[in-house]
Formats: C-alpha cells, sequence, structure tokens
C-alpha cells in the first residue's frame, strides 16, 4: 500500500460505515434492537478506523511535501462545480467536526441504558453522521475520480 492508496481505502470505509448506518436505521424503525445494535457499533468501529486513516493520510502526505506544498489535495473542476464541491466540503468539514462529540455521546447514552436521551439525540445526529459519511465518499470522488486537480 502507498500513501495515493489511502484515500481510496477511506472512501470506501466512509462507503461502508454509509450502509451500516443507513442498516442501523432500519433496524431499529422494525424494532430489531440487537441488530440495530450490532450494526451501529460496527459504523461507530468503521468510522474510527476511517479517522485514523485519515489523519494517518495528512500526517504521511504532510511529511512527503515540500516546502511550500500543499497537504490538502486540490480540487480540479471548474465553473459551477466548483461552487457545489466547495459548498459540499464546507458543510462536511463543519459537520464532521461536530460528530467527533455527538457520535460517542449518542452512544454513551445507549451504553448507560438511557434510552430516552438516546433516541433523542439520535434524531438529530442520525442525520448527520449519515450525511457526512455520504459527502465523504463524494468529496473522494470528486478529487480524485471526477475532477483530479492537473499535476
Amino acid at each position: 500500500m502507498t500513501l495515493n492508496d489511502i484515500p481510496a481505502l477511506n472512501a470506501s470505509l466512509n462507503a461502508v460505515a454509509t450502509v451500516l448506518i443507513s442498516t442501523g436505521f432500519v433496524l431499529i424503525k422494525t424494532g430489531h434492537k440487537v441488530a440495530h445494535r450490532a450494526a451501529m457499533f460496527s459504523a461507530g468501529i468503521v468510522s474510527a478506523v476511517f479517522l485514523v486513516g485519515y489523519v494517518t493520510h495528512k500526517v504521511l502526505k504532510g511529511m512527503a511535501v515540500g516546502a511550500g506544498e500543499a497537504v490538502h489535495t486540490q480540487f480540479g473542476g471548474e465553473g459551477a462545480i466548483r461552487w457545489v464541491y466547495y459548498v459540499m466540503l464546507i458543510t462536511h468539514v463543519t459537520l464532521a467536526i461536530s460528530i467527533a462529540y455527538l457520535v460517542p455521546r449518542t452512544f454513551a447514552f445507549a451504553f448507560k441504558g438511557d434510552f430516552e436521551s438516546h433516541k433523542r439525540w439520535a434524531r438529530v445526529v442520525f442525520p448527520i453522521w449519515w450525511y457526512v459519511s455520504v459527502t465523504g465518499v463524494l468529496v473522494y470522488f470528486f478529487l480524485y475520480q471526477w475532477w483530479p486537480a492537473a499535476r
């Protein structure tokens, strides 16, 4: 595995998290509490592994670039798609920062058996976490597949 392979791996982890979060939502709505717990716990683990991969990529990329070079990946799209990308990126990053607190807090309510608080928080946290997971995959495609910057 090389430094250039990490973004695709991270996008895959985000995609798996999205599937698990979605599955957990369906499971709780259909009354399958034990399966819901397993799906959401798995989503939490996958998301944590993603976060480790993301930070690792940034650190390694920072070590690999020369002085004055950007650590972040440049977006190659132009025109209206540039606005679409940057609006998505800004909301993705802002909400991703928030879920670093919100998801563990929501999990903590469930682990303590405070299911009323867990349910109240999950109604807000679920769509945020889902959005961050989906847009994480989209950011990868925008940057590396659909509109990569000229090198």
